[in-house]
């Protein structure tokens, strides 16, 4: 079976709880990012993946009331908790959303999952972007998909604490162990190599929700990365904020 994964916790070292700090209109991030996936793929298997840590209790509610399945697992081996998560729920088969990522272009993600669905045995599928797997990137765009049984394998080869936090990191930097494929991201990305639409840090934040109300009042929830970069060369002192952000933050 094939689900969906929504990793998130509120234990931030750069923003504490961001993922329920009101963004939008009262909406925190994952507010967004949790409607967005239900209104788009109604029929998928969706599970939010959080930790056991009592704040999180929060984040298990909001999934709740969007008709997410729940699971709860270790704070900082997030790779064990991405495996518990799918043996419990019998998926074999996993797209990983990072919760963090308000922007996340639903065409690209529907494209990644049907790519997904006619290469089922491949153990890693991503964006590249210039030679950089998409998730290592500052754009904030992507899913990613990989397998149970890949996850499983990085468990047994290796017990390093980075790739039990990051839990695909093992997998693209090991290509003679692994089948991967790429896909090529929207055609506009290689104009715009100074985008941050991920959320990290306060600065992100600020501008990000002032992009959002934009691009709220013009195309209300049907937007994605041609509309986004629409707004974004209308207004170009966010890009200017972005690169500040980049610089400081680099993956």
């Amino acid at each position: 079976m094939l689900g969906i994964i929504i990793q998130a916790r509120l234990g931030s070292s750069r923003l504490p709880k961001k993922m329920i700090l009101p963004f939008y209109n009262g909406w925190s991030i994952l507010d967004i990012i949790l409607e967005k996936i239900k209104l788009n793929f109604p029929d998928d298997l969706v599970i939010l993946a959080t930790s056991v840590n009592e704040e999180n209790d929060i984040l298990e509610q909001k999934a709740k009331e969007k008709g997410c399945f729940i699971f709860r697992g270790d704070e900082n081996n997030v790779l064990l908790r991405f495996c518990n998560a799918a043996n419990q729920y019998s998926v074999n088969n996993i797209i990983r959303i990072c919760a963090d990522n308000p922007f996340l272009d639903v065409e690209e993600l529907r494209r990644l999952k049907d790519f997904a669905n006619g290469n089922l045995e491949t153990d890693y599928i991503g964006f590249n972007i210039k030679g950089v797997p998409s998730i290592k990137t500052h754009y904030g765009f992507w899913a990613e998909y990989t397998t149970l049984k890949t996850l499983e394998k990085v468990r047994e080869l290796t017990q390093e604490p980075l790739y039990q936090e990051h839990v695909t990191n093992y997998i693209y930097e090991n290509p003679r162990i692994f089948n991967i494929k790429y896909l090529d991201p929207h055609s506009l990305i290689s104009n715009q190599e100074n985008i941050r639409m991920t959320l990290d840090t306060q600065q992100d934040f600020e501008v990000l929700s002032k992009i959002y109300s934009k691009l709220y009042a013009k195309y209300k929830t049907n937007f994605g990365i041609p509309e986004i970069f629409n707004i974004l060369n209308e207004n170009e002192d966010y890009k200017e904020r972005m690169l500040s952000e980049i610089r400081q933050n680099s993956k």
